[in-house]
């Protein structure tokens, strides 16, 4: 990995430690001679004009995120693609992704300016909506793609098929289809599985299906994964990460497969996939 030289620095608004923590953060780079690029939430902290999310990357070896989860979904679509790790302290709740603590901060981040750091990589899904015959959006997720019914209390009627093979017609209140990295988020309240990172597979969960024996299954992550929506124009709505969607027309085709992104994540090197599922998750100790 190239030496980094600077860094860019993307925060969750309105965190009332990141008022102290991210002065310091600026003073501990500036004495390494480290440059910075922040963004227009991190720049709010300092009274200064920032960047765009997306421009944050430029230039940089490496970026850092203060915040929870949702911040780093957010960013994590917004460097989708470039070779750049993601160092994301947590300064929200259960944080499976922000595994960074606030005490670790700086000796984690000496770590990775000696390129002593552990990465683990983190492959994307792919969303297109394809409406008449033609492609009217598409998206990337780090997590999952979620169909889920409007604002009205009914179920959606939905339509799976995996490659040329039909799989089911779900009633229900939405449907999850995650990658193995947002197999412990929405899925996991849904009742899926929960996917170790590395393996290759893409899982869909129905979420409260009138067919109780409707289950998730999984299935190979070189699946395309096809879900015709039967609910009518405005009644269901596409969701990416729990934050940027669209509601859908019916007869709208969602076709979801394993992106060619990835995001690097920096990972402690104590911490690892398991040790994580029994800190966040409460599991016993043996």
């Amino acid at each position: 990995m190239e030496p980094i030289v600077t860094v860019g620095i993307i925060a969750k608004p309105d965190v009332r430690q990141t008022n102290v923590l991210l002065p310091a953060l600026l003073e501990w780079l500036a004495a390494r001679q480290v440059g910075v690029r922040l963004d227009q939430d991190a720049a709010a902290y300092l009274d200064k004009e920032g960047l765009d999310r997306e421009h944050v990357p430029d230039g940089c070896q490496l970026v850092i995120i203060l915040g929870g989860d949702g911040t780093l979904l957010s960013a994590a679509r917004a460097i989708a693609g470039r070779d750049i790790p993601l160092f994301a302290v947590n300064l929200g709740g259960l944080g499976f992704l922000t595994a960074i603590s606030v005490e670790e901060l700086f000796p984690e981040l000496e770590r990775a300016l000696r390129n002593e750091h552990r990465i683990a990589r983190r492959r994307m899904l792919s969303c297109e909506i394809q409406r008449d015959g033609e492609i009217v959006a598409s998206y990337d997720a780090l997590n999952d793609v979620v169909i889920t019914k409007g604002q009205i209390a009914r179920m959606i009627d939905l339509v799976c098929n995996v490659d040329a093979h039909f799989v089911c017609r779900y009633k229900a209140d939405g449907l999850i289809i995650a990658a193995p990295t947002g197999s412990t988020a929405y899925s996991l309240s849904a009742g899926g599985p929960i996917v170790f990172p590395s393996v290759g597979a893409l899982c869909i969960t129905p979420i409260c299906p009138h067919t109780l024996t409707n289950r998730p299954v999984l299935v190979s992550d070189s699946s395309v994964i096809q879900v015709l929506n039967l609910a009518a124009t405005g009644d269901a709505y596409l969701t990416i990460d729990g934050q940027v969607g669209e509601p859908l027309h019916e007869s709208d085709r969602i076709l979801c497969r394993s992106s060619q992104k990835s995001v690097s994540l920096i990972r402690p090197p104590r911490m690892l996939f398991f040790d994580v599922l029994r800190q966040k998750l409460k599991w016993g100790e043996r």
